[in-house]
């Protein structure tokens, strides 16, 4: 489809947001691609309402939007996703971050002291969201951040170089046996956890398959990682674990049946079961 005869920035979008709406996408989304085709803030649309737009800048728009409409994630087309208090670069590599793991690192920080030296293993990092977002807010954390795929361990690595935290190592393997038998303080994760042929698959058919999906029941990624979290946390560490929201009796089952004490789900705030936590016996002053 072509642009409308009327091309003032007013007019494009006006017509682009009542596409994106009956696509059942978000309206809004029509703006933060025209800003990210024109290099520009979305406030700066709103002050050039009256501006004409070019030909090339309303054709790229014209193909931006047609994606978004297709249902393609903003994210993947605009290459940038807000996180915590920055912005990642992603790519089909990765997931899209989520606000709901932010509540897994609000959690985490909550046991990690600022005035020591800790050691975090970040299980699954993807575009690296939850490894930097403590390293950001905990720079005497050494954290490695492990994930299967090279590409998005590439993607991570860019965005540590952008955010400037070089105390965030990145290795390639599978959960806890990149780990090479060292140990840390706290393990966190956001695994897959979607069952194979879960109708909710359609829907995020454009993120990576591997990061979403885990099993018959969605768990086997969780079950690999307890089966290799006690050998990988020291005494008193901490295991917190990203799930569904139907999930958390399960979780909690696996946690307690893997000798984690204190095990308990924390919600979201939609108030649905979200992480689960528990610790290993030992040394309980080890982290908060």
């Amino acid at each position: 489809m072509t642009p409308p005869p009327d091309a003032r920035i007013e007019a494009v979008l006006r017509d682009a947001r009542a596409r994106v709406e009956r696509a059942h996408e978000q309206p809004a989304d029509a703006e933060w691609l025209l800003a990210h085709v024109l290099g520009k803030s979305r406030s700066y649309l709103y002050a050039h309402m009256d501006d004409v737009l070019d030909a090339d800048v309303a054709a790229r728009f014209e193909a931006a939007l047609a994606r978004r409409i297709a249902g393609e994630p903003l994210a993947y087309i605009t290459g940038r996703k807000g996180f915590w208090r920055f912005e990642l670069h992603v790519t089909p590599d990765t997931l899209v971050p989520r606000p709901e793991t932010e509540l897994l690192v609000e959690l985490a920080l909550a046991h990690l002291p600022r005035d020591r030296d800790v050691a975090i293993a970040d299980l699954g990092t993807g575009s690296g969201a939850i490894a930097l977002a403590l390293a950001y807010e905990r720079p005497r954390a050494h954290i490695v951040a492990v994930d299967a795929s090279v590409a998005a361990l590439d993607v991570a690595r860019a965005n540590a170089r952008e955010l400037r935290l070089p105390q965030v190592e990145f290795r390639v393997g599978d959960w806890c046996e990149a780990l090479g038998g060292e140990q840390f303080d706290l393990i966190a994760s956001n695994p897959p956890y979607i069952a194979l042929g879960d109708l909710h698959l359609e829907a995020l058919r454009y993120e990576p398959e591997s990061a979403l999906a885990s099993g018959r029941d969605g768990l086997d990624a969780i079950r690999a990682i307890l089966a290799g979290a006690r050998a990988c946390l020291r005494p008193g560490g901490i295991l917190l674990l990203e799930h569904g929201q139907d999930q958390g009796g399960a979780v909690r089952a696996l946690f307690a049946t893997a000798g984690f004490h204190g095990v308990e789900t924390s919600q979201d705030i939609e108030q649905r079961d979200r992480v689960t936590s528990g610790r290993l016996p030992g040394d309980d002053a080890a982290l908060g």
